[in-house]
């Protein structure tokens, strides 16, 4: 009997990718999309109508809840991959927002709303960004580190706050899977001054856009174990795929025709922190529940993107002829002008003295200026050794074997206290059951297990909330976090001096309109 299918941003990279994969087993899937009627969308989405039968789009908005209970009435499985993401979100926060916390309610209220033997199981697509700041020695993550969101990326606090109203919920069968950065052709077009947020020694473990559309087709299969519903799991391309900024940019530079990064860019118009990515240390073992990766070696798959028809015309030219490389000088005012962009320019924050941005971006206008050119600054390959986070608890310990001790250990390890003291229930149904928690500032709140044992959240307050005209209103206020929470200072101290003025996030309130 097929499945039904009901998948949400069908019309964004990765979710484009999962539709294609889905449409390819008619036999098997009768697939759902959800998406605006604007003229982009029905270019994309009418000829597929037309030549597969099985695929039914709803023309509505994430944001309506009647648009998405047409598409979760009735199905199988849903997969939540639409959303506002990056670079758009860092220009319209407050439609970012709306769009990924009302989604998350949607779909959830949707799900629940469904007879509870019918109830269809919900991927859940999060994000690296949810984790922040990796760097060295921190580079290395997994599942259940603490979340930690990078300053001003209102993105990143959108997918930690959907993650957390899917997964901390009543819904029967769950699962978050967070997403790296996708390697796509389109990627050769992105030109953005945010593409200058990224330190040159940061890290990030890629997705290919075919490794991801072919997830997506996986987790609806029915080998899918039960084993593998209600966890946490990290996307990754492997091994292969594990680079630092400065190789990415090399690889990407190379493959288009361009000139190398120290001939095109200056090493101070990077910021040299606050901004997302690690390389996983648990990323096969999705791989080996669902496997997606096509193992293709990354310096063929950056060629081959460069080939795509997708990419620009004159990106095109220019590889085959390497004119780009004959002109450095012109490559190199064209970044010159993106670094120094108004608002998310770094150059522009440094001209003009932000101070909240130069202090989330660089710690001081002092270390800026201390960045060292191309010479001197360190190009090496970032360790292969990896910095084993402490989430707390014993995590040998069979989950059926989980006790109230256990949880009274790590809620005392994240500054707070298990409120819940019964002994009942125990083992694996204690996972799943809301709890009475309360953190080292008072506030009390309900959460699984799960959700803070291995999805690494905690107290709501202790989250940063940038969005003028709710109920309450948090900057970013890590080191406030760091003094009462040991575990989340794990993640924190290492890599920031204290901030006395607590001044991280401070500018986005003072001049949100014009960020509306």
């Amino acid at each position: 009997m097929k499945k039904v299918i009901f998948l949400t941003g069908a019309t964004g990279t990765m979710g484009q990718a999962g539709m294609n994969e889905l449409l390819r087993y008619p036999e098997r899937y009768d697939v759902r999309v959800l998406a605006r009627p604007s003229t982009k969308n029905k270019e994309l989405l009418e000829p597929l109508m037309s030549q597969y039968p099985s695929l039914n789009v709803i023309w509505g908005d994430l944001t309506r809840y009647e648009d998405v209970l047409k598409g979760v009435a009735g199905c199988d499985i849903v997969l939540h991959v639409g959303g506002l993401v990056s670079p758009a979100a860092d220009y319209r926060p407050k439609a970012t927002f709306k769009t990924n916390i009302s989604a998350a309610l949607h779909v959830r209220d949707a799900v629940l709303a469904q007879p509870r033997d019918k109830q269809p199981k919900v991927v859940y697509i999060g994000s690296v960004a949810q984790m922040g700041d990796r760097r060295e020695p921190l580079h290395w993550g997994r599942t259940g580190d603490p979340i930690c969101v990078s300053a001003y990326d209102h993105y990143g606090i959108t997918k930690a706050m959907a993650e957390r109203i899917i997964t901390n919920s009543p819904i029967k069968q769950w699962v978050s899977l967070r997403q790296s950065g996708i390697l796509y052709p389109a990627i050769l077009k992105n030109y953005d001054p945010i593409m200058f947020h990224v330190p040159i020694r940061g890290v990030l473990e890629w997705a290919t856009v075919e490794d991801s559309g072919r997830l997506l087709e996986g987790v609806c299969r029915d080998e899918v174990p039960d084993t593998f519903w209600k966890n946490y799991y990290n996307i990754g391309s492997g091994e292969e795929y594990r680079l630092s900024n400065y190789e990415f940019e090399c690889l990407l530079l190379d493959a288009i025709g361009c000139p190398r990064p120290e001939q095109i860019f200056e090493t101070k118009w990077f910021t040299t922190r606050n901004f997302h990515g690690m390389w996983y240390l648990d990323s096969d073992k999705l791989n080996e529940i669902i496997p997606f990766r096509a193992n293709i070696p990354v310096k063929e798959y950056f060629a081959l993107m460069a080939k795509s028809p997708s990419v620009p015309k004159a990106i095109r030219i220019a590889r085959v002829t390497k004119a780009a490389k004959l002109v450095p000088h012109i490559v190199k005012l064209a970044m010159r002008k993106l670094a120094y962009s108004k608002e998310h320019g770094p150059q522009w924050w440094i001209r003009h003295n932000i101070e909240p941005r130069i202090h989330a971006y660089y710690g001081s206008l002092e270390a800026y200026k201390q960045i060292p050119d191309w010479k001197h600054i360190d190009l090496s390959h970032n360790s292969r050794e990896a910095v084993l986070l402490d989430h707390g608890y014993d995590e040998s310990k069979p989950m059926n074997k989980l006790t109230i001790a256990d949880l009274q250990k790590a809620a005392a390890f994240r500054g707070g206290k298990l409120l819940t003291e019964t002994e009942q229930p125990s083992g694996l149904e204690l996972w799943d059951t809301p709890l009475k928690w309360q953190s080292a500032t008072g506030e009390t709140f309900e959460a699984t297990p799960r959700l803070i044992l291995l999805g690494g959240h905690w107290a709501p307050g202790d989250m940063p909330f940038p969005y003028r005209g709710k109920d309450e209103e948090r900057p970013w206020h890590w080191d406030e976090v760091a003094k009462h929470n040991p575990f989340f200072a794990q993640i924190w101290t290492p890599l920031h001096e204290p901030d006395e003025n607590n001044i991280y996030g401070t500018e986005i309130f003072d001049g949100w309109e014009k960020f509306a």
